[in-house]
């Protein structure tokens, strides 16, 4: 079996499209379609998230408890004014580029939404 890292990039920019990404990955892992699954989320997705409502945001919940989120970038957060919020609701804060050399350097193939 494939280890999996989602990559969550998109924002409020196309929010359709973020929340059919955030429901796709919550039942990618609930289904244990692969080895392991983890998520990154970077750039305008770390503000988007900050703000979920409905199913977008339980969709969220789950992948936070799955333990599959892995952390988004603590400079975008920064940026985006939004790492208090982040870290409320359990997503940990750490240096992206390093996060993402991990995954690639340990074998997992990269989805981008």
């Amino acid at each position: 079996m494939a280890k999996v890292l989602f990559l969550l990039l998109s924002g409020k920019e196309t929010p359709e499209r973020t929340n059919m990404a955030l429901m796709t990955i919550a039942r990618q892992i609930k289904a244990k379609r692969y080895e392991d699954t983890k998520v990154l989320i970077f750039g305008p997705s770390e503000e988007y998230v900050s703000n979920l409502t409905g199913e977008a945001k339980e969709s969220f919940d789950e992948i936070v408890r799955s333990g599959a989120l892995d952390s988004a970038c603590v400079f975008v957060a920064k940026k985006y004014d939004v790492e208090l919020k982040l870290q409320s609701m359990n997503v940990p804060l750490l240096p992206f580029g390093e996060r993402l050399a991990h995954y690639i350097n340990n074998g997992y193939e990269v989805v981008t939404f």
